[in-house]
């Protein structure tokens, strides 16, 4: 079936304990699995029947049925983001349920927000966080800390920042998913761009920092923020709170920058801060096409 991942990487996703990746990618519109359930984001009617007409054949092949399917509207404006909507399956079910990658525990919530609480396409940059065992890392707009579970793992201190009080509960409860005490981590409900300046004075340092900003929101003072115009300035405050030997992740769903704009914005960091460091490219998702998933590169200080 064109445009849909083959069964052999179902197997390979079963193999290592990963039940959360993309199922299909379409012009207008994508279907991904997450564990027994599978969600249709769509822009069009059309996008959206053509999924599902699909998603069931593939099911059938794959041997693989799924026990909800929830469809999501992609507006053009975040204004209209609406919640998933159940499009087969039982509502009595509850909307709360976990998922697996790699082993790692995750809860999902497909009635809590547009976003279900898991970003498929950050999975390589959670193994390099696992792999590279931090011992303080820097969460910035931390949403469900699904990179503070992971670093936790390893034993590291996180802190996890994010505007939402709501979301870091999610990630509290992540963390007690995995069966982590989160005495050593922190929560921090703020706006990040005015919480570094704060770190920074306190003399508090951090050797791996995630910095995977929104493309455009409104701070509680009703600050913009435009990942366009800022994302340099909010890379030199990280920098002041940078170990020397420090790994930064650069990332931003924004289209219009890529990966080699991100590395042109930190070298120019680097320079203006009188910091040295090399650039990593993230992995390649075997289940995203080139181009689609979020643009990130790691920024490897010395």
């Amino acid at each position: 079936m064109r445009d849909w991942i083959d069964f052999g990487m179902v197997r390979d996703f079963a193999a290592e304990n990963t039940a959360a990746y993309r199922l299909c990618t379409k012009p207008e519109g994508w279907a991904e699995c997450y564990g027994g359930d599978a969600l249709v984001s769509y822009k069009t009617a059309a996008a959206r029947e053509e999924i599902l007409h699909e998603l069931d054949e593939w099911a059938r092949l794959a041997n693989q049925p799924f026990q909800r399917v929830f469809g999501r509207f992609l507006p053009k404006q975040n204004a209209e983001r609406n919640p998933p909507v159940l499009l087969l399956g039982t509502k009595e079910e509850s909307l709360q349920t976990t998922v697996l990658e790699r082993g790692v525990c995750y809860g999902l919530d497909f009635g809590a927000g547009y976003s279900t609480g898991l970003f498929l396409d950050q999975r390589e940059n959670r193994r390099f966080v696992r792999r590279g065992a931090p011992r303080r890392m820097l969460n910035c707009f931390a949403y469900t800390c699904a990179f503070s579970v992971v670093a936790g793992m390893t034993g590291a201190e996180t802190l996890s920042i994010d505007l939402s009080k709501k979301s870091l509960s999610r990630g509290r409860e992540n963390f007690m998913l995995n069966r982590l005490a989160t005495e050593r981590h922190r929560f921090m409900a703020d706006d990040v761009v005015s919480v570094l300046p704060r770190l920074a004075r306190k003399g508090e340092r951090f050797d791996m920092i995630i910095l995977d900003p929104p493309t455009f929101s409104r701070s509680r003072t009703g600050r913009a923020w435009q990942v366009e115009h800022d994302f340099d300035k909010l890379l030199l405050s990280a920098l002041e709170v940078a170990e020397r030997d420090a790994k930064i992740l650069l990332s931003t769903n924004c289209t219009r920058l890529n990966e080699r704009a991100l590395e042109v914005m930190g070298r120019f960091c680097l320079k203006a801060s009188r910091r040295a460091g090399t650039f990593q490219a993230t992995a390649k998702l075997p289940d995203f096409p080139p181009g689609v998933a979020a643009r990130s590169i790691w920024m490897i200080l010395r």
